[in-house]
């Protein structure tokens, strides 16, 4: 989750998503729902409360939010705002979350390429989050299946604002998770000049578990 900039309250918009998406991960009866049910409550309960909060307090939070699972050997995610998720595997871009931003929209009609998109002037103008006066737009992505050398980035617009897909799939194919994510918030610092925005990620890393070779009893 991200607490949007230019907004007071955005720390707590966060942190009204995370506490709402704990709750409700250890609430999930995979038997009576499913994943994308679990998803998008997360978003559409954390909405609600963030609206609420609105009317209870002199602030005016807003946040994005991407939400993230893996269950029954497949990975399922659901995303309102620019907050991203990316999948790589071996080190090659497979797939990345679409942003619900005026650029992203203007990507998606073919009006604006990846590098254009990158210093659009109205980069940062979203057209859905949570905590705003309508619903949240959510959108689901999910794997068909899952392999060593799998890799998944969370991130908000602080940190992919700086990268090319690629940058940060060879980022975390060349290095451990944590060192990857110091790796990256540095650089982004230093692209920032200065002038970067607070960055918010995790990084989650497939393997292949060597076999276990069998003894024989005796």
């Amino acid at each position: 989750a991200d607490g949007m900039g230019g907004h007071s309250g955005g720390a707590m918009a966060a942190e009204q998503v995370m506490l709402k998406a704990r709750q409700n991960f250890e609430a999930f009866a995979p038997r009576h729902e499913t994943p994308e049910h679990l998803l998008d409550g997360v978003i559409n309960e954390a909405h609600t409360v963030i609206r609420l909060t609105r009317f209870t307090s002199e602030q005016d939070p807003h946040s994005t939010v991407v939400v993230f699972m893996l269950f029954d050997g497949q990975a399922y995610w659901a995303h309102c705002g620019d907050s991203r998720l990316y999948h790589f595997r071996d080190g090659k871009p497979l797939a990345r979350s679409s942003d619900h931003s005026l650029v992203g929209e203007l990507q998606r009609k073919g009006r604006l390429d990846e590098a254009a998109a990158l210093n659009h002037p109205q980069r940062n103008v979203l057209l859905s989050c949570l905590g705003s006066d309508r619903l949240p737009q959510i959108s689901h992505g999910c794997t068909v299946s899952l392999a060593g050398g799998d890799s998944f980035l969370i991130c908000s617009d602080g940190l992919w604002a700086y990268f090319s897909d690629q940058e940060l799939a060879d980022a975390l194919h060349s290095r451990k998770a944590r060192e990857a994510a110091q790796f990256l918030i540095d650089e982004a610092r230093v692209r920032a000049e200065g002038y970067g925005d607070n960055i918010s990620l995790a990084i989650i890393n497939f393997v292949e578990v060597p076999a276990v070779a069998a003894v024989a009893s005796s």
